[in-house]
């Protein structure tokens, strides 16, 4: 089991976070942070996110983040958490696919108070008790916190039930996007690993993504182009070979159309911001 909290009692150490400031690096495990009072803003996937009083950030491993300078009165908690700890728990947690396209979350006063009274419990079992707490005890407090993110997720973002047929299919589909993203399958074929005609397909991700199944697979596509880009040193060529494109003009050429941007300007355009 791998997780971590870190808050106000537990900071990040000074040198560490120095290390990290406003250098993007590519998330390897979950990580959700409450703002309790005060206010900052992250980036994440080259979109800057403001949170403040009792609002809560949620992101995801492969997700590019830059990390924000601590602002003055800041209080908060974060937690941080590997895919095999997610393994662990008795259920499963939809909105950490974000199926809405929202990764964060307000609180109704009670919500909030249970979220941050669960957030101190980690707090102390994982930083502040001088003994080993048993995991399934962590275990048990971490499936509470998720357990209200999800509830109060899909409660502000939409007026979705999670036992909606469409939702459901919709997060496969997001799912199956995650899993073949660089093997580039056709709407046909996913359409029908889904058990859904195309035209089915078609109208469940227009209505929860906005876009087409094509569309929403390119985005996808672009914005891991544009991660890789941001954390690695990969050459054009080896950039889109790893994305499954054959032929890395064609990928350049790709990448203009959906940007805007040529690969050469895109990252000199992030070398020029972080200056």
């Amino acid at each position: 089991m791998s997780i971590k909290i870190v808050s106000n009692d537990n900071p990040y150490p000074a040198a560490d976070m120095q290390q990290k400031i406003l250098q993007p690096r590519r998330l390897s495990a979950y990580f959700i942070v409450l703002i309790d009072s005060g206010t900052i803003t992250y980036n994440l996937d080259l979109q800057d996110i403001t949170l403040t009083d009792g609002q809560l950030l949620y992101a995801m491993p492969n997700q590019v983040f830059i990390p924000p300078a601590k602002t003055a009165d800041l209080t908060y908690f974060k937690v941080l958490f590997d895919e095999n700890t997610l393994a662990l728990l008795p259920q499963q947690f939809p909105f950490l696919v974000n199926p809405l396209n929202t990764q964060t979350i307000t609180f109704d006063d009670a919500a909030r108070k249970r979220v941050r009274n669960v957030f101190e419990i980690i707090n102390q079992i994982l930083y502040i008790d001088e003994h080993p707490t048993d995991t399934e005890i962590v275990l048990s407090y971490l499936n509470s916190l998720l357990t209200e993110l999800n509830s109060a997720y899909f409660k502000n973002a939409a007026p979705a039930n999670i036992l909606n047929p469409n939702l459901s299919k919709f997060i496969e589909f997001k799912l199956m996007v995650e899993t073949h993203l660089t093997t580039q399958p056709s709407v046909n074929v996913i359409a029908e690993k889904l058990a859904l005609t195309p035209n089915s397909l078609y109208r469940i991700v227009k209505e929860y993504a906005g876009v087409s199944p094509k569309d929403f697979f390119t985005n996808r596509l672009m914005i891991e182009a544009q991660r890789k880009l941001q954390y690695s040193s990969l050459s054009v060529k080896e950039l889109a070979y790893e994305l499954g494109f054959n032929d890395p003009d064609y990928f350049s050429r790709f990448f203009k159309k959906c940007t805007g941007k040529s690969v050469s300007a895109f990252i000199k355009g992030q070398q020029d911001s972080s200056r």
